[in-house]
This record gives structure tokens, sequence and C-alpha cells, in this order.
């Protein structure tokens, strides 16, 4: 598999996460000489420099540095209830300035960063809100009420200051709910029992492969600045018409075009005509009545 990437080193944090290890099998696949930065041993880890460390220190991150052309962030607690509200906020943000400062200041000129569709707000808030319209995109106004989602839009703003000081490209990816085939699958099958769940993240999902394929596009992708984009597959995790799931879970939420069939409900324009990115590993669900 020839890719731009062979022979480059390209550090990946969080190396060991559910992303993260197969984001360093598929960067390694394509030639590039990975650097793992993991909080925790991980023998099976297809890299060829592993380091035990954490994001927020200065020192191993400087180390894991060594030599890096390219940067993959993903090291996060990936979760509101992560750990407490102090803990999962400062360990956010603090390992993304971290991280970014570092490569910035040493000249790195592209990264790849984690963010979430929590970015938003509206997944996570504690309260009874829905998002301002369908499709999601990136300019949805925001509604955040958890620290979880806090510390995803100030990753992004992190993001934004980092091109602008150091001049490193920076690619954020709002992922949706993130697994391997059996557990989507899992999570499909809950969505047909209970599909009004799945109406704050429009019923999204990627499948791991994907969230690889996509952070590869985010590396060698002709961009400049700072980017965020929703990323996810191009249908939904419920087998019912979005538009008939939208009529009864969110009927006063406008929207802006129609979305036909079972088409999840964000807007991918933006990662498709920037990176070129499609899903290439859908479930395979039947389209079933929605009962009224």
């Amino acid at each position: 598999m020839s890719s731009s990437l062979s022979g480059r080193r390209v550090l990946v944090t969080g190396a060991a996460g559910r992303i993260g290890s197969v984001a360093t099998s598929h960067l390694t696949e394509l030639g590039a000489l990975v650097t793992a930065l993991t909080i925790v041993e991980a023998p099976e880890l297809k890299a060829d420099r592993v380091v035990i460390g954490d994001t927020r220190s200065e020192d191993d991150v400087a180390e894991a540095l060594a030599e890096v052309e390219f940067v993959v962030h993903l090291a996060a607690l990936p979760h509101r209830d992560s750990g407490t509200p102090y803990d999962v906020y400062t360990g956010n943000v603090i390992s993304t300035f971290n991280v970014l400062a570092q490569a910035g200041a040493v000249g790195i000129k592209r990264a790849v960063i984690a963010s979430s569709i929590n970015a938003f707000g509206v997944p996570m808030n504690p309260h009874d809100v829905l998002p301002a319209y369908y499709p999601l995109d990136e300019k949805i106004p925001t509604d955040v009420g958890d620290w979880y989602s806090l510390s995803k839009q100030n990753d992004e703003n992190t993001a934004r200051m980092a091109w602008r000081h150091w001049g490193i490209d920076v690619v954020a990816f709002r992922f949706p709910h993130v697994n391997s085939p059996d557990v989507l699958r899992q999570q499909a099958d809950w969505h047909t029992e209970n599909p009004a769940f799945g109406v704050r993240e429009g019923w999204s999902y990627l499948d791991t492969r994907d969230s690889a394929y996509a952070i590869e596009l985010g590396l060698t992708a002709d961009l400049t600045g700072a980017h965020t984009f929703f990323v996810a597959a191009n249908n939904t995790n419920a087998s019912y018409e979005t538009e008939a799931l939208l009529d009864k879970f969110a009927p006063n939420v406008p929207r802006l075009r129609r979305i036909p069939g079972r088409e999840v409900a964000i807007d991918l324009t933006a990662v498709r005509t920037v990176l070129g990115f499609q899903a290439q590993h859908e479930l395979d669900l039947p389209t079933l009545p929605l009962e009224s």
C-alpha cells in the first residue's frame, strides 16, 4: 500500500485507545514510521517506536516528538463520566494545548486531532434540547452544558490558535460514536428498539477503520489553516427512514434540506469536498416502517 506517508515519522498520542490502536496499525501499513505515545503498556501496538508517557507532561511529549513530521492527537478522557469534571476538562484541554504547542514550536507542519460530535454541546446537554436544525453542519449553533463538550470545543479553539501562532495546519474531526463493527451492530439493534436515543446525534456512527482512513486523509490533504469537520458513515444506525425519525422525534426542528432514505442527519459536504472522505464500512441494515 503506497502512500505519501511512507517513511515519514508520525506521532500518534492515545495510541492504545479505541481509535488510536486502529490508526496506528493503518498508518504502519501505509509505510509510516509511527511513534506511539501511550499512558499504558500496550505490547500489541504495531508501532516503530513506543513511548510510555502522559500527554499532559511537557517532558513526555517532547520525547515523543523527536524526529516527528506529523502528529495525530487522540489522547483524551473520552466521555463526560470518564472522571471528575475537573479531571475530564483539564486533562483534555491541557493535553491538546501541550501537544499542539510543542509540535508547532518545533516546526511540525500538520496535525490531526480528535474533536467530537459533542463539541456543539447538544448530545450531552443535561437539558431537554435538540439541535438548532438538521442536517447538522460545522456552523451549527452551540449549546454547551457539560465539561466534556466544553473541552472538545476548546480543543478546536486551541487548533485555531496553534495555526495562527505557529503556522501548523490542523484538522479536527468531530467524531460521532466510533467503534468496531460488532459493537456498532449492537448499538444499531438498540436504536431499532429505542430510536429516540439517536436524535441529538442524527443517528450517526463511524467504523474505527473509517476513522483511521479519515486520519490518513487529514494528514495528507492539500490544505492550510485550521479546519473542523463532521465525519460519519453515510447512513444512520437506525433501521428507519431519516425523515420519519425526524418527523417523530424532532418535528419542530427546522430542516435545511430533505434527507432521503436512511441518510445520516449530518451534512458531510465539507469532509467529502475538502478531504475526499467517504466511509467505506457501513452497517447493512434493513429499512423498516416506523410506528407512529
